[in-house]
C-alpha cells in the first residue's frame, strides 16, 4: 500500500469506528481520530470513544487528549494529525483517520487557511451582540463590513456568521482573504478516501438505542461531572450532541425524559447534516452504502487493492 492513508468519513453512529478497527487489524493499521468531540477526555461516554477493550491492541491516536477547559480549532488538529501521521508510519503501520468532522477531512486532503486562533472574548462578545440585536440584524451588519459574507452565508447559518465575524473582529481582515491563502495538504495523493453512508431510518434507529445504551452505561453521571467544573458554556466540549439538553436536566428545568428526546433528536438532525455535507463536498470520494460492517470492508479491500 505504499503507506497511504485510508480516509474513513460517516455520520454519528454509523459504526465507523467498528469498521476501521476491523480494517486496522486486517493491514497492520492505526487509528488517528478525525472527529471534534471524540478528542476531549471528559466525554468519553457521550462521545462514544473507543475503550480500552474496544481497541483490542490497535493503536489509537488524538483520543481524549485535551480537557474540555480547551477549543480544538481544525488548525490545532491538523498539527495534531500531522504528528500522528508521523508516528503510526514510524511504526510501520497503515494511518486509518476516521471520523465525522468533515472540515478535518477537508483540511487533510485540500489544505487549510492559516488563520490565527480567535480568542474566546472575541467569540464571546460575537454571541452577546448577535443574541441582543437578533440573527437578521447580525448578519446584516456583518455583511455591511464583508461583502463575501452575503452571497456565502445566510442569517440561520449561525456557526459560520459567528465565525467569520469573529475572524473579521480579530484579525481585521474578511474570512474569504485568508481562505485565499490556503496552504497545502499534506497527506499523500491519492489517499483511499471513503464516506459511509447508511439507510436514514437504520441510522437514525441506531442513534436512538445507541443514547439509551450511554444512559445505562453513567452518561448523566459523566455530565454531572463536566457541570461540576462549571467551564463557559460556549466551549465546544459543553455544546456536545446531548450536554445542553442532560444540563437542563441536571438543573431540574426539563425532565429526564425530554432531555433524553431532545438529545435524540438533536442527534439525528446533526447526522442528517453530516451526511448532507459528505454528499456536497466529498464528490469524488467512494461511498458506500451498505451497513454491514464484513460487506462495507470487503469493498474497502477492492478500492484499496485497484
Amino acid at each position: 500500500m505504499e503507506n497511504k492513508a485510508i480516509l474513513i468519513a460517516g455520520p454519528t453512529a454509523s459504526g465507523k469506528s467498528g469498521i476501521a478497527l476491523d480494517l486496522a487489524e486486517r493491514i497492520n493499521g492505526a487509528i488517528i481520530n478525525t472527529d471534534s468531540m471524540q478528542i476531549y477526555r471528559d466525554l468519553s461516554i457521550l462521545t462514544a470513544r473507543p475503550g480500552p477493550e474496544e481497541m483490542r491492541g490497535i493503536p489509537h491516536l488524538l483520543y481524549g487528549v485535551l480537557d474540555a477547559s480547551e477549543t480544538c480549532s481544525a488548525g490545532k488538529w491538523l498539527a495534531l494529525a500531522e504528528e500522528a501521521y508521523q508516528t503510526v508510519l514510524e511504526q510501520g503501520r497503515i494511518p486509518i483517520f476516521v471520523g465525522g468532522t468533515g472540515l478535518y477531512f477537508r483540511a487533510l486532503t485540500e489544505g487549510l487557511a492559516p488563520i490565527p486562533d480567535i480568542p474566546q472574548a472575541v467569540q464571546q462578545d460575537a454571541e452577546t451582540i448577535r443574541h441582543e440585536i437578533g440573527a437578521q440584524a447580525f448578519f446584516d451588519r456583518l455583511c455591511e463590513r464583508d461583502r463575501n459574507a452575503a452571497s456565502q452565508l445566510r442569517a440561520s447559518d449561525t456557526q459560520r456568521v459567528l465565525r467569520a465575524w469573529s475572524v473579521l473582529e480579530a484579525t481585521g481582515r474578511p474570512l474569504a482573504d485568508w481562505q485565499k491563502m490556503t496552504s497545502p495538504a499534506f497527506l499523500p495523493d491519492p489517499a483511499h478516501k471513503i464516506v459511509i453512508e447508511p439507510d436514514r431510518d437504520w441510522l437514525y434507529a441506531r442513534i436512538n438505542r445507541r443514547f439509551d445504551e450511554m444512559l445505562a452505561s453513567g452518561v448523566l453521571e459523566e455530565v454531572k461531572a463536566l457541570a461540576a467544573r462549571h467551564l463557559p458554556s460556549r466551549l465546544p466540549a459543553m455544546r456536545a450532541l446531548g450536554v445542553p439538553h442532560l444540563l437542563a436536566h441536571l438543573k431540574g428545568e426539563i425532565s429526564l425524559e425530554d432531555a433524553v428526546e431532545k438529545a435524540k433528536t438533536g442527534s439525528r438532525r446533526y447526522a442528517k447534516r453530516q451526511m448532507t455535507w459528505f454528499r456536497n463536498q466529498m464528490i469524488t470520494w467512494n461511498r458506500l452504502t451498505a451497513q454491514d460492517s464484513e460487506s462495507i470492508n470487503a469493498k474497502i479491500f477492492n478500492i484499496i487493492l485497484k
